[in-house]
């Protein structure tokens, strides 16, 4: 569905981004993984590898602009062109607003927002170059409903959905599609550490019955890259298992 794509996936080393990475793979897309550390892509990298699949992989700040333009023109220089973006990375939050400080909320959106403008910015003068491309973001079911504390990660969400819908706007001239999923509750390493009395009661809220695997994202992105979702784009997609009237 990918054949020989040339895909970015940032948030790329674990969870959703790493089976986002497989699946790309396998899919025959030329992946490259951003990651936050060295030893973090590195791992990344062998795991891909012991299935088949190769992939490059860098680790920038994903906030310094200067210092993403500078590995997006290599890659550029390598493949000739940049397909597909997906901007993954992110943190999350759970503190009281009284217990957040305000760095603790800058950091937030410093990772969920403004790296998605920083990473956007950077490829988009080659996928115009490219007569188009696709560029994805990880939105949440947060970005919906609001979460009961940790009010910076839904403020960031409820940001990236509005960067997908206005640069779906703004890029659609230019044969760019921009689109977002929204997934609910996935199951990371994060959430496999909750203890049972946790997530059981979440389970029970879900009309399909069970919690998302990181296959189940990584499906949607795939989806929504493919030439099957051409004529979608500003779209948040739900990923969640509930049911919506």
């Amino acid at each position: 569905m990918l054949e020989n794509k040339v895909c970015i996936i940032t948030g790329g080393t674990r969870g959703i981004g790493l089976e986002t990475a497989r699946l790309f793979s396998e899919n025959n897309a030329k992946v490259i993984i951003f990651g936050s550390k060295q030893d973090s892509v590195d791992k990344a990298k062998d795991e891909l590898s012991k299935d088949g699949y190769l992939v490059d992989g860098y680790y920038p700040d994903l906030n310094n602009y200067d210092e993403i333009e500078k590995i997006i023109l290599d890659i550029y220089n390598k493949y000739g062109k940049i397909d597909i973006l997906i901007n993954n990375a992110g943190i999350s939050a759970n503190k009281k607003i009284e217990d957040t400080t305000s760095d603790e909320f800058s950091k937030i959106m410093d990772l969920n927002v403004n790296a998605i403008f920083n990473m956007t910015k950077a490829v988009v003068p080659y996928m115009k170059n490219n007569n188009g491309g696709v560029i994805l973001n990880t939105s949440s079911m947060v970005s919906i409903y609001g979460q009961p504390s940790g009010v910076g990660y839904p403020a960031s969400k409820f940001a990236v959905n509005g960067l997908t819908k206005s640069l779906a706007r703004e890029l659609a001239p230019k044969n760019i599609r921009v689109n977002a999923v929204a997934p609910g509750i996935i199951e990371t390493d994060m959430v496999a550490k909750l203890p049972k009395e946790v997530i059981e009661p979440l389970i029970k809220t879900i009309p399909l019955g069970r919690i998302g695997k990181p296959s189940d994202i990584a499906n949607a992105f795939l989806f929504l890259a493919s030439e099957m979702s051409s004529y979608i784009t500003g779209i948040v997609l739900s990923v969640d298992g509930l049911a919506r009237t």
